[in-house]
């Protein structure tokens, strides 16, 4: 095996036919084991902080040899060699190194502990960069122009941003007081430039709410240097700027956490990704929010086909599932693809643990960009739907404008995934996952551009909830808002069981203008818009609704 290993890179390093000033210097290490370390999962304490400990024991997951550190003495052989250790991952019992010298790899390959070498990235020169992140900063400047909006009437002063939280819900556990409290978010991205500085997170740093920065891409802590993206993904969930933007979960604490090299696009940055990952496992995060994805790269040997989005061939979707599996809620933008020749989600939106986001306008309507599903082993994807067409954004002039890309439904979904564990503290995150996915307007529906439906985050704590009763409905209680209404109608039904459900709307003279029977769900809410009322008549129309348990019917009135 050994003598494979080598030759492997001697006829890898020999195939680039490059010259060693710029040939790949950045390597995925993997060892065969974890024998021999002094670690020990009896004594969890010595490598996991309390909360995650905690984490664990209240949602009784079990700790794991994925779950030790990597072997000190291996990590002291590889440093032995003269190469530097870029970032280290426990759970694939492997390190990331910088090393410009094919020899040094060859007798790191020797050893009997390396299982696998695999070159990850080159190293770039400074005036090489390019901010990729560029043109959906121009889109959102551009969309700036004429935007005008009135300020909500809500008891926080969301202003122009109660549009995006409302549409989820969101306001209703607001108004109730659950903005995040005692829940802790990682934001995986690609720099926080501005969090420092700008008056939308003034109230984090007032309340000690930043618990921490790292930059695993250069190794620091340094990461309100580099691109805004991370801010501009942070101020949608804890931005505090009564009468303009609030944050969906301004009460929550932070991790900023940069894995994203805006100059360049290599597979390196998915390891990034594991490696801060692990990270916030360890620390005791709840919520892992990536406003990131990964489908093709600089070098196309790198790139990854629509059937690589399987759940289980890429490392970062497989890190993200771990991630999933130690209780925490992954959270990932579903990507921005949606209207380019790869049109799919990218990794690691298509984990099997993962609540991937795609986006809708203002009016809830699909945003032409958001990648669509399903995986490729015929998943629903994206899971759920938010706004990320004209998100309200904060941005370095202390000014808030409408900005386009899942890079922001994704947020407003993990703000509020805090705001709803803070009211079921005790659900796992598995129950809090499925209760999202349920309380979707298209959940007995799902399709290829929604999925799931966009989520309605007061129904979902009504679902695994026995405490929280504001606007509690009744078993196989039916609503249709607004009433009067002026273009579409929405309606909404709750069912305790599975069941056929036939709805019907007559007008004054007795025709029929709709007709639609659906099956809901059990413990469930069904949610549906009816588009075809905007071609009605004004004036006063019969809705019926008929299920196993009767027949009801109220009025809606058409202006």
């Amino acid at each position: 095996m050994k003598k494979e290993q080598l030759l492997f890179i001697f006829l890898f390093l020999l195939c680039l036919n490059l010259p060693a000033q710029i040939s790949p210097e950045k390597f995925w290490i993997q060892f065969t084991d974890k024998n021999n370390s002094s670690f020990s999962l009896s004594n969890p304490a010595d490598f996991l902080s309390t909360r995650a400990i905690e984490r664990r024991s209240r949602q009784q997951i079990p700790l794991e040899q994925n779950d030790l550190p990597l072997n000190s003495s291996y990590i002291d052989s590889i440093l032995a060699t003269g190469v530097s250790i870029i970032n280290r991952s426990k759970w694939f019992n492997a390190i990331t190194i910088a090393s410009d010298d094919s020899l040094v790899l060859n007798t790191i390959a020797s050893f009997s502990f390396v299982k696998k070498i695999q070159v990850v990235g080159k190293l770039k020169n400074e005036s090489q960069k390019e901010n990729k992140f560029l043109l959906n900063q121009l889109n959102a400047d551009q969309l700036r122009t004429g935007f005008m909006a009135e300020t909500a009437n809500d008891s926080l002063n969301y202003g122009i941003s109660f549009n995006q939280i409302q549409m989820l819900g969101g306001h209703k556990l607001h108004i109730n007081g659950f903005t995040g409290e005692g829940k802790i978010i990682a934001v995986l991205d690609a720099g926080f430039s501005g969090v420092d500085t700008i008056a939308a997170f003034n109230n984090l740093w007032q309340n000690n709410a930043i618990l921490g920065t790292r930059d695993f891409v250069t190794g620091d802590t340094m990461v309100f240097e580099d691109n805004s993206h991370g801010m501009y993904v942070l101020s949608v969930m804890g931005a505090w700027l009564p009468g303009f933007l609030i944050g969906t979960a301004p009460a929550a604490q932070y991790w900023l956490l940069r894995t994203e090299d805006a100059a360049s696009e290599y597979i390196l940055e998915e390891d990034n990704w594991v490696a801060a990952a692990e990270f916030a496992d360890s620390a005791g995060v709840d919520i892992i929010n990536s406003s990131l994805g990964y489908t093709t790269f600089d070098d196309s040997n790198f790139d990854h086909t629509y059937s690589d989005m399987n759940g289980s061939s890429t490392r970062i979707t497989i890190g993200a599932d771990i991630a999933a599996s130690k209780g925490i809620v992954v959270v990932n933008s579903a990507g921005n693809s949606g209207s380019s020749d790869w049109k799919y989600i990218g990794a690691p939106a298509d984990g099997f643990k993962v609540l991937a986001v795609g986006g809708v306008d203002e009016n809830q309507v699909y945003a032409f960009f958001s990648s669509i599903g399903p995986t490729f082993d015929g998943r629903v994807k994206p899971n759920i739907t938010a706004q990320g067409q004209g998100t309200i954004i904060a941005v370095h002039s202390s000014e808030v404008f409408p900005a386009n890309g899942t890079s922001f439904s994704a947020p407003l979904i993990s703000g509020l995934v805090a705001c709803l564990w803070q009211v079921n503290p005790l659900k796992t995150a598995a129950e809090i996952f499925e209760a999202i996915e349920k309380s979707a307007h298209l959940y007995n529906n799902p399709d290829s551009l929604y999925g799931h439906g966009i989520p309605d985050f007061n129904n979902a704590a009504l679902l695994i909830s026995d405490t929280f009763t504001f606007n509690k409905p009744k078993d196989d209680e039916f609503r249709s808002f607004p009433n009067p209404f002026s273009n579409s109608l929405t309606l909404e039904y709750f069912s305790k069981e599975e069941q056929q459900i036939k709805i019907e709307v007559f007008d004054f003279s007795g025709k029929n203008v709709f007709s639609k029977e659906f099956k809901s769900g059990k413990n469930s809410f069904s949610r549906f818009t009816l588009d075809e009322s905007e071609k009605w008549s004004s004036g006063l129309y019969l809705l019926i609704y008929n299920s196993p348990s009767g027949r009801k019917s109220h009025k809606i009135i058409k202006h």
